[in-house]
């Protein structure tokens, strides 16, 4: 910032300052780019999930989302009926289903990356981590420095040579037998084949190694060197563990354990997972192979395979490096514990046990803290829920958890119709006027229909409520599915199809009107027309044509001089001049 000038002094000072702005900027704007160039970089940073120590865990979140589901609808068809004897369309329903799409909040759970532990972020990579700075070393693995020449201790800090110790590398080292000294507290490091304070002591006979912990498997015919545990074996017995004895002069013989195989020059090349003079040393930790030449790294106290390198991971973990949580839902070993915590509670990933929401207790979380219809910090309030509705008043938040078939911020709703079940989400699927139960869906049908939605119209001579009566009709073609009254059949009338139609009526319960003229007789199943003798047609209004008469007009007149004969009898006109029948 330009620091306050009074007087004329300030104009001057700004234009020299524009003057070296001028001459730098092409320099300045070099370094603007540079430096948002490597501010970019640095938000872009994020770390790689390959990156073999990067870990994954498990998080929880919540999220309102667009859910879709199958809504019905009633499809409406008319069909013939299945009485071959009429003529009747009858209504059939299907339920047809199409997607629909309503809003709902879901939990959900998602992997979250970080750095493995005893290992901290550097940019987009994990790097390990020393508590205690290597001052003169780096770290190579977690609090594991490695120190650069001249430089010992657990930090690299002490100058101190395998002699001395402490401040200044005053204090002399007392360690026997080639023991390294720390050089902060003077403690004896003892190779193997020793123990005891100053590393004084010979590890006892039948022991060897680092801290005299392996057994010496050599037989009555050698002794086992403390060190290494190799066979040293007595003239006249031969093999790895002096097990063979050989009368005549001893051949040759390889003293490599474990299934390591001779080289020559008593060089040993071991077996995965062994290494040592003779193979007698398992592979330190994080080390595998022949010879345990190879690295491995298993995070989360996984331990590492001596022979192959596979880690085989503590409970609660998985991954080929045991850096993957276990997935949600999901604990102990190989993750093949199944969790069963209520109420949102988390699932530890190692032994399942249940981390409880505020406000919950017990093995499974199922507990309240508060006694029945209260809640709050200190289950001060009431909950509003009505009771017979609610199946759970939160201990925390009082937000009440309905039964299903109930609604609202109480529970004091039912569900709107046409939804059922568990926050009335469900869509109901009852046509035909049935009537769908709000908790558990199930349709009440309405008198005349049946089935798992009422889809189906009673199967013909039954009626009512779950069709379960039977017609009473005579001379009937069906009776109404819903209150059992009669269809007659053509010709019949009254309330039970008993009455044949009076005159002048015909049809399915006598409900037409004959037309028929001149006094002629009506059918009452299909109402056709009779003719009375004289007429003719469809409705016997047309008089018979010359030369015919009768019913119908289907006789012929048998005249003879005569101009026709009348209609109804048949006798002849005679001609004037001509009698005679």
């Amino acid at each position: 910032m330009i620091p306050p000038v009074e007087g004329e002094l300030l104009p001057f000072l700004v234009t020299d300052l524009v003057k070296k702005s001028n001459m730098t900027m092409q320099t300045l704007q070099s370094s603007a780019v540079l430096l948002l160039c490597s501010f970019l970089i640095g938000l872009s940073y994020s770390l790689n999930p390959r990156d073999p120590n990067v870990c994954s865990l498990w998080e929880s979140f919540t999220t309102s989302v667009k859910e879709s589901y199958s809504h019905p609808y009633d499809a409406v068809t008319e069909e013939p009926c299945s009485d071959p004897r009429t003529s009747y369309r009858c209504t059939r329903h299907r339920i047809t289903y199409k997607t629909a799409y309503r809003q709902a909040v879901k939990t959900d759970y998602r992997k979250r990356y970080q750095c493995c532990p005893g290992y901290y972020e550097s940019r987009d990579i994990c790097v390990p981590r020393c508590t205690k700075e290597c001052v003169h070393g780096r770290c190579v693995a977690p609090d594991r420095c490695q120190c650069e020449g001249g430089w010992r201790g657990d930090d690299c800090s002490s100058a101190c040579d395998d002699k001395h110790w402490g401040p200044g590398c005053s204090q002399q080292c007392k360690c026997e037998n080639g023991a390294l000294c720390d050089p902060t507290k003077g403690a004896c490091q003892c190779p193997p084949g020793f123990i005891g304070r100053y590393c004084e002591e010979s590890c006892p006979a039948g022991t060897f190694g680092k801290g005299c912990l392996q057994r010496c498997k050599c037989g009555t015919g050698g002794s086992c060197d403390k060190a290494t545990g190799e066979c040293l074996c007595r003239d006249g017995f031969t093999g790895t563990f002096c097990e063979k004895a050989c009368p005549r002069k001893c051949q040759a013989r390889c003293s490599c354990q474990n299934g390591g195989i001779c080289k020559g020059k008593g060089i040993c090349a071991c077996p995965h997972g062994w290494t040592g003079a003779v193979c007698t040393e398992r592979c330190p930790e994080g080390k595998f192979g022949p010879n345990c030449a190879e690295e491995c790294v298993c995070h989360n106290s996984g331990k590492c395979d001596p022979k192959n390198g596979q880690c085989q991971c503590a409970k609660g973990f998985t991954g080929i490096r045991c850096n993957e949580e276990c997935a949600a839902g999901t604990y102990g070993e190989d993750c093949k514990g199944v969790c069963d915590c209520a109420n949102g509670a988390r699932c530890y990933n190692i032994d399942g046990g249940c981390l409880c929401e505020p406000g919950f207790s017990g093995t499974h979380c199922r507990e309240r803290m508060c006694e029945p219809g209260k809640y709050g910090m200190h289950c001060e309030r009431s909950c509003l829920c009505q009771d017979k509705h609610t199946l759970s008043c939160h201990p925390m938040k009082g937000e009440c958890t309905c039964q299903p078939g109930w609604a609202g911020l109480f529970c004091n709703e039912t569900c709107a119709h046409g939804f059922f079940g568990h926050g009335c989400l469900e869509p109901c699927l009852c046509v035909n006027g049935g009537v769908c139960d709000s908790a558990t869906g199930h349709c009440r049908c309405a008198p005349g229909f049946t089935g798992v939605h009422c889809e189906s119209p009673c199967k013909s001579g039954t009626y009512g409520k779950n069709c379960s009566l039977e017609c009473s009709c005579k001379n009937f073609v069906d009776c109404s599915p819903v209150d059992g009254t009669c269809f007659c059949k053509e010709g019949w009338r009254a309330p039970d199809c008993s009455t044949p139609c009076s005159m002048g009526t015909w049809g399915p319960g006598c409900n037409a009107t004959c037309h028929c003229a001149n006094k002629a007789k009506c059918n009452p199943v299909d109402g056709s027309c009779t003719c009375t003798a004289g007429w003719q047609g469809a409705r016997c209004d047309q008089p018979c044509p010359m030369d015919t008469f009768g019913p119908g007009c289907l006789k012929r007149c048998d005249c003879v001089h005569a101009d026709g004969c009348q209609a109804t009898t048949g006798k002849c006109h005679c001609r004037p001049g001509w009698w005679g029948k």
